[in-house]
């Protein structure tokens, strides 16, 4: 006969735990649903976080135009020392042939000179260090070989020169990749950011953007300042007639701009050429440490780095180009993002 033994209860402890357990999963899935939606960053958040980028990326992008400006110029450098070199060589040439046509006048007079017919096929250098060989040339002679080893000297001169910057191009080549690929980096990482709002939170940060530029235009009070000086007041005006050109990093206009772009095409169009970067206009001029002796078309530095500048318009107000998404625009000081350094006066 079967037998009917009533199946075994499990212990309290056992309910014990495994009740605590399960409420604990129900609270983990709660947190965790409740938890989902604040991992996506609201527009608020996004914003402030692409600012940030946006000023690391003009951080990267005056290093990244300073590496440019020194490649331009070390380019320059270079075709002028090898033009040098190339006239230095027919010279050299030149002075090679007279010296042979003497030789050949030695020749049909009686015999080529022995330390001339030595100096033709070796470097002259080892005999005008040597009296005795001094001794034995013509005076028109010597005057040649002289000729001849200041030109090889020069010549070689010019040539360790030109390899030494050759050097320094590529180094600033490396450099200047790195940067663009540094800031390219920030504004992607920016546009990464951008990407995860809504179509709706885009708009709307799209418009405050508009309407942060259209009232920078028609509502900014300049106040009755005068400008520093005659070229200062041409450069801001300038300035003036590029409010609405897009900002680009790298860009020096006519269609865009970047900050220090845009204060050096500024004041080039007042005639005055002044430094391409930022931090290179800073050490121009006579700097300005107090905000109530600033004129119009002062430069203004701002952040410790000295990252950012733009062209003073009156009324604690610059005229700028800020960052990429912004345009040329005038903006309250206080508003930079960054502490006010000093202004230059050019």
């Amino acid at each position: 006969m079967a037998s009917h033994r009533r199946p075994k209860q499990p212990s309290r402890t056992r309910v014990t735990v495994l009740t605590t357990a399960a409420a604990a999963a129900v609270a983990l899935s709660a947190n965790a649903a409740n938890a989902a939606p604040s991992e996506k960053p609201g527009k608020t958040e996004v914003k402030a976080q692409v600012d940030k980028l946006y000023e690391q990326a003009e951080q990267a992008t005056e290093k990244y135009n300073g590496a440019k400006e020194k490649q331009e110029k070390l380019q320059k450098e270079i075709s002028t020392i090898q033009d040098n070199v190339a006239r230095g060589q027919q010279d050299l040439n030149k002075l090679r042939d007279g010296l042979g046509s003497l030789a050949t006048a030695q020749y049909r007079s009686g015999g080529i000179d022995p330390s001339v017919q030595l100096f033709l096929s070796a470097d002259p250098d080892d005999y005008l260090d040597k009296a005795s060989t001094l001794d034995q040339l013509s005076g028109q002679q010597v005057e040649a070989l002289k000729k001849i080893q200041d030109k090889q000297r020069e010549l070689a001169q010019d040539r360790a020169e030109a390899t030494e910057k050759l050097k320094d191009l590529a180094a600033t080549r490396t450099e200047l990749g790195k940067k663009k690929k540094e800031v390219q980096g920030k504004l992607g990482e920016a546009q990464r950011l951008l990407n995860t709002l809504t179509a709706k939170e885009k708009q709307a940060l799209a418009a405050e953007q508009q309407r942060a530029d259209r009232s920078s235009s028609e509502r900014v009070q300049l106040g009755n300042a005068v400008p520093a000086s005659g070229r200062a007041g041409a450069a801001f005006s300038a300035a003036q007639s590029k409010i609405g050109t897009p900002y680009v990093y790298g860009a020096t206009g006519p269609s865009s701009y970047d900050c220090s772009g845009l204060t050096s095409w500024a004041y080039a169009q007042a005639g005055v050429s002044i430094p391409r970067t930022s931090e290179a206009q800073a050490n121009i001029g006579t700097r300005i440490y107090s905000t109530s002796d600033l004129q119009v078309g002062d430069l203004v530095f701002f952040f410790n780095d000295i990252h950012h500048v733009g062209l003073y318009a009156g009324n604690g107000q610059i005229l700028h180009a800020p960052r990429t998404g912004t345009v040329v625009r005038y903006e309250s000081m206080s508003t930079i993002g960054g502490p006010f350094m000093f202004g230059v006066r050019v």
